[in-house]
């Protein structure tokens, strides 16, 4: 493996990209890749949100597209806008340091189909990026040809399954000729993309970066419970408490993203929504206010978290647990990258501890923390009930005695007095938790009988 992108061999335009960059060592993602990439090789890449994926195919791509053909030599698709525009402009930054520029172009849909089909008959592009929606009614309607193209990137496969464009990206495939290097990356692997992978690729050695940790290290992973608070307005409290250089709040839904949106902008903040519903325009001009730093505040639903790149966050809150829990790792992957610390809040309700240890079964560790005289302190740990509920299950300590015992070399009778006075203490306990129940069953029902001669004395 390369210690150092000169070890490539590079062409000077893309080295000097890479300088430019500020890049010192190759990712791990990228290490295992950008070889087998040159060597014309088709790879299935998988590596957590902010590996360097993009750059592990960009680099090795544009070191080896040919300037003097023009046609269409690369296909890169992704599942959203917003990533479509993010490797849009990585591919520009490499190609401003090129002698002969190439011609890449970016399309998405919400954009003027009938002006990038005119465009078209005139020139072909030498690399395509878009969504695959927009580039296959682009082929269909004959105006892009990708034909003769030598190269196809499916970025974010995961979330293109999830999506429901991998049918589109099929149909994309079937036009490309049959020495074609495929080239797929993506956070994990799920099962319905293997028949579509073993289609293309026969069986593809999926190159897995693993991970040290679930979450960054650079990332400090806070808990917070919501109980007994108005969850408005912790989060306005967690947000102005210190001063985040760039804060991004995540919400499960688009109504409760507008609803944070309002309550945060009535207290005087100046905040940014992003979510599936806003018009592409829209959209387009609010990452470009946010890449400007004209906000300090944004929030965004669970498209953001795989689909922008917002440089230099340093707060990430979850306004609540997503319901796809891989989503998690890719909201608290929006910050502490490029090296940098970042923070990353968890608010929860009691109700959801199960969801919090589902995620800590995936290796995720929380810190729990508490507002307390406008200070944000470590608390208790939340399974401290439960780690005494089952220390009291325990045998007790006489019980454990005679176990204990059982370990020496005693005579056979004294072993079965031990396994009896252990029976014992398990039939009693068992008793005493069948009675409990009893009890509590007892006592609902008087309930509900005092309520329902409650209501009949109301009707009268």
């Amino acid at each position: 493996m390369a210690g150092n992108f000169k070890d490539y061999h590079f062409p000077e335009f893309v080295n000097q990209a890479i300088q430019d960059l500020k890049f010192k060592t190759p990712t791990p993602v990228q290490q295992k890749v950008i070889p087998q990439i040159l060597k014309g090789k088709s790879v299935v890449g998988q590596s957590q949100t902010g590996s360097g994926k993009t750059h592990a195919f960009l680099l090795p791509i544009m070191a080896q597209l040919k300037v003097d053909v023009q046609q269409v030599q690369v296909v890169i698709t992704t599942p959203s806008r917003e990533l479509a525009y993010q490797i849009y402009q990585a591919a520009k930054q490499i190609n401003q340091f090129s002698s002969q520029a190439f011609s890449i172009h970016n399309y998405v849909g919400g954009t003027d189909k009938e002006h990038q089909i005119d465009q078209l008959g005139r020139n072909q592009p030498q690399m395509v990026i878009g969504t695959p929606g927009r580039i296959l009614d682009l082929v269909k309607s004959q105006a892009l040809d990708i034909h003769l193209a030598k190269q196809f990137v499916i970025d974010e496969a995961d979330m293109t399954l999830d999506m429901g464009f991998l049918n589109q990206v099929d149909q994309i495939a079937a036009y490309f000729p049959e020495n074609l290097q495929m080239m797929v990356f993506s956070a994990t692997i799920p099962q319905g993309l293997r028949p579509f992978l073993k289609k293309y690729m026969g069986n593809p050695e999926i190159e897995e970066i693993p991970t040290e940790t679930v979450i960054n290290p650079n990332v400090e992973n806070w808990l917070m419970s919501t109980k007994g608070r108005d969850k408005n307005d912790l989060l306005y409290q967690l947000l102005t408490m210190g001063d985040p250089y760039l804060a991004l709040v995540f919400a499960n839904t688009r109504e409760r993203a507008e609803e944070i949106n309002r309550y945060l902008t009535d207290q005087g903040l100046k905040v940014a929504l992003i979510h599936g519903g806003l018009e592409p325009r829209m959209r387009k001009r609010v990452m470009r206010q946010i890449h400007n730093l004209d906000y300090q505040y944004v929030v965004a639903t669970d498209l953001a978290a795989r689909g922008i790149d917002i440089e230099g966050v340093s707060l990430v809150i979850n306004d609540d647990i997503p319901s796809d829990l891989e989503y998690f790792v890719h909201r608290v992957g929006r910050t502490g990258r490029a090296k940098m610390q970042g923070t990353a809040i968890t608010l929860y309700a009691p109700a959801e501890d199960d969801l919090i240890s589902k995620l800590e079964e995936r290796g995720i560790k929380f810190i729990p923390k508490v507002i307390k005289d406008g200070q944000i302190i470590t608390t208790y740990d939340r399974n401290r009930r439960r780690d005494f509920r089952h220390k009291q299950k325990e045998l007790d300590p006489t019980i454990k005695g005679y176990v204990k015992k059982q370990k020496r070399k005693v005579k056979p009778g004294y072993k079965r007095k031990i396994k009896r006075r252990i029976k014992q203490d398990e039939l009693q306990k068992r008793r005493l938790e069948q009675r409990h129940e009893f009890l509590k069953g007892k006592r609902q029902r008087q309930r509900q009988h005092r309520a329902e001669r409650q209501n009949q004395r109301n009707g009268r």
